[in-house]
């Protein structure tokens, strides 16, 4: 069986020393806040990034640089590894577009290399989540191919449940009216939204109050992630710089469904910039989306 080695983009949200037990290299995605781009070696702390995002400023997003990806993947392949890459949702980047182009490249340029790049439909730790069910899978002795096959068929089953605190970055990125948000941020809405099967962030239902809508993110799993028991051993939650919100949930999944693994980690600039400080995101696994 060929050496192989997964990789991911910087939006699958790990913690950098789950990447460094697990060998995980990342595809660095940049964004900019007042003229400086920042990303990968020359990133901003995130709770100054997520406190710039209050005092008013709006960062810029991009996808992943095409020259970083060739220089990834090509010093990969030099190490002796087939690549397997699992990619942002190619409809919120086109980061998974840039690195399927740079791999089919290398692969006509080198016959013998063998990247396979997946579009994981998801995101944060959706997307991370996707990974360590991959990286599970690898050191369970499954073949690059088997790992391959496993994502394609289960990835629409990775639920992404998440709110906001701030309705006003969710219209500056399209996702609601102007005047949804200013009326919602009246009446103290606070939508729940996921992810579809198109990988677009699109909204369920609203509720009113925060605390309302942290105990609706675990309704949803309660409800969604009957009869997936045995593959929700691990449950991960990212946020927007609310540390508070996102352990209040996961005690509230410790007590309501038993589950006591449970990863916690900031959502990345790259998403962060479009949801805004105070986002709260669940991923399990469940009926499909």
């Amino acid at each position: 069986m060929s050496k192989f080695i997964i990789t991911t983009d910087t939006t699958s949200d790990l913690p950098k020393e789950y990447l460094e037990e697990h060998n995980i290299r990342l595809l660095p995605l940049y964004y900019n806040f007042n003229g400086t781009v920042y990303g990968d070696k020359n990133d901003l702390d995130l709770k100054v990034f997520y406190n710039m995002m209050r005092g008013g400023a709006m960062p810029t997003t991009m996808a992943v640089n095409p020259e970083i990806t060739r220089e990834v993947f090509t010093g990969l392949l030099k190490e002796g590894y087939d690549i397997l890459h699992i990619a942002f949702s190619s409809a919120l980047s086109g980061s998974c577009s840039v690195a399927a182009t740079v791999a089919r490249e290398l692969c006509e340029e080198k016959p013998e290399a063998k990247i396979t790049v997946i579009d994981s439909l998801s995101a944060s730790l959706g997307e991370g989540l996707l990974v360590h069910k991959a990286v599970k899978l690898k050191e369970n002795g499954k073949s690059m191919d088997e790992i391959v096959d496993w994502i394609e068929n289960n990835k629409l089953n990775l639920c992404h449940i998440f709110t906001v605190d701030d309705l006003h970055h969710l219209h500056r990125g399209g996702r609601v009216s102007k005047t949804t948000a200013i009326i919602g941020t009246l009446i103290n809405v606070k939508p729940i939204l996921h992810v579809d099967n198109d990988g677009r962030l699109v909204p369920l239902n609203n509720v009113r109050g925060r605390k309302k809508a942290l105990i609706a993110l675990v309704d949803q799993m309660a409800s969604r992630s009957k009869g997936f028991e045995a593959q929700n051993d691990t449950v991960f939650i990212s946020h927007g710089d609310c540390i508070e919100d996102a352990q209040y949930v996961a005690d509230l999944i410790k007590e309501r469904l038993g589950i006591t693994d449970i990863l916690i980690n900031y959502v990345s600039p790259t998403i962060g910039a479009h949801s805004g400080p105070g986002t709260v995101a669940l991923f399990f696994v469940g009926n499909p989306r």
